[in-house]
C-alpha cells in the first residue's frame, strides 16, 4: 500500500472533498483524485463515492479512514520528533474544551504557550457538545467531571465547586427543621423539577436543603449569570466565574452546594505517541494553576 495514496486519502475524508484537501495541503486536485484511484485500484475497493458537487465515504472508505488516521499521525510526529529534535514541540496542536473555560481562562493560557513555543500552530475550538477526539482529530480534550473512558488518559490541572448565589436583593430563605423554603431561581433548561438544592455553610457544617422555584430556564451558564446579576433569582453556579462579583458585593454567596464538585481534566488519546506539544501543553495547564484554583 502506499503510504502517500493513504495520506492523501485521509486528507481529502478528512477535509471533506478534493476543494478542501487541495487548499489546505497545497496539492492540485488532480494529483489528490490520481493518488485515491490508485490506492482503490491497489485495493480493489472504491473508497469514495463521487458525486457532482461532493465527496462521500464508501464504508469500505470509512473503516479505512477510522483505522489510519490516528496511525499515519503518530508516523508524522516520530518523524518530526527525530527531524526537529527530541521534546522541541512542533507542528498543528487541536484542543477542544468547554465553552465557559474557554471564555474565562484559555486566551491568556494560549497566548502564553504559543509565546513560548512560537513552531506549535495551535487551534481551539469551543463548544459544550461532546466529541469524540479519535473521530474528529483532537489531540487534546479538555472535559469537566468526565466519565471513565479506557481510550483517554490526562491529568486532572483545577478543581472548582458550585455555589448557590443571589443578588443582595433577594433575601436567603431561612431553613428551619422539617421545612422548606422557596424562593425565585434561575436554572438550566436540563435542570430536573421540583428537585431541592443541598447546601451547607462549610464542611464541618450540617447540610441545609432549599426548595427552587424555577422563573427563568436559560441554556448558557454565562447568560444564567447575568440573569442572576440582573436580579432574576438565585443560582447554582461555579465559585470561578463568580469570585468577582462575590468579592464587590454584587452577589452573595447562600452556600457551598453539597456532592458537586468540579474537576477539569486535559485528556489524550493513549494508544498514540504522546507528542512534545501535547505534553507542553498540558504542562501549561498545570502550570496556570499552581494550587489547582481559579
Amino acid at each position: 500500500m502506499d503510504l502517500q495514496a493513504l495520506a492523501d486519502f485521509n486528507l481529502v475524508a478528512t477535509h471533506g472533498g478534493l476543494g478542501r484537501a487541495s487548499r489546505a495541503s497545497g496539492q492540485s486536485k488532480a494529483t489528490l483524485s490520481r493518488h485515491i484511484a490508485e490506492l482503490e485500484d491497489s485495493l480493489g475497493l472504491r473508497l469514495l463515492e463521487r458525486g457532482s458537487r461532493s465527496l462521500q465515504l464508501t464504508e469500505e472508505g470509512a473503516a479505512l479512514h477510522a483505522r489510519t488516521e490516528g496511525l499515519l499521525r503518530e508516523i508524522v510526529e516520530a518523524g518530526e520528533t527525530i527531524s526537529g529534535g527530541v521534546g522541541r514541540p512542533r507542528g498543528r496542536l487541536r484542543v477542544n474544551a468547554p465553552v465557559l473555560f474557554a471564555q474565562v481562562a484559555l486566551g491568556r493560557i494560549a497566548a502564553e504557550f504559543i509565546a513560548a513555543y512560537p513552531e506549535v500552530q495551535l487551534e481551539i475550538t469551543a463548544e459544550d457538545r461532546f466529541v469524540d477526539p479519535i473521530e474528529e482529530g483532537y489531540d487534546v480534550v479538555i472535559r469537566i467531571n468526565p466519565a471513565p473512558d479506557d481510550r483517554l488518559i490526562g491529568r486532572c490541572f483545577l478543581h472548582d465547586e458550585m455555589l448557590v448565589v443571589a443578588p443582595p436583593s433577594i433575601a436567603r430563605p431561612s431553613c428551619t427543621a422539617g421545612e422548606t423554603a422557596t424562593f425565585p431561581a434561575v436554572v438550566l433548561n436540563a435542570a430536573p423539577a421540583n428537585a431541592t438544592w443541598r447546601i451547607r455553610q462549610g464542611p464541618d457544617d450540617p447540610v441545609e436543603e432549599l426548595m427552587p422555584n424555577p422563573v427563568l430556564r436559560l441554556s448558557s451558564i454565562l447568560v444564567l449569570r447575568d440573569a442572576v446579576l440582573a436580579n432574576a433569582g438565585a443560582a447554582r453556579l461555579p465559585r470561578s466565574m463568580v469570585a468577582g462579583d462575590l468579592a464587590a458585593g454584587r452577589l452573595v454567596c447562600w452556600g457551598i452546594v453539597e456532592d458537586r464538585p468540579v474537576s477539569a481534566w486535559a485528556l489524550h488519546v493513549s494508544r498514540r505517541l504522546v507528542s512534545s506539544r501535547v505534553t507542553a501543553f498540558i504542562g501549561a495547564l498545570v502550570a496556570a494553576f499552581p494550587d489547582q484554583r481559579f
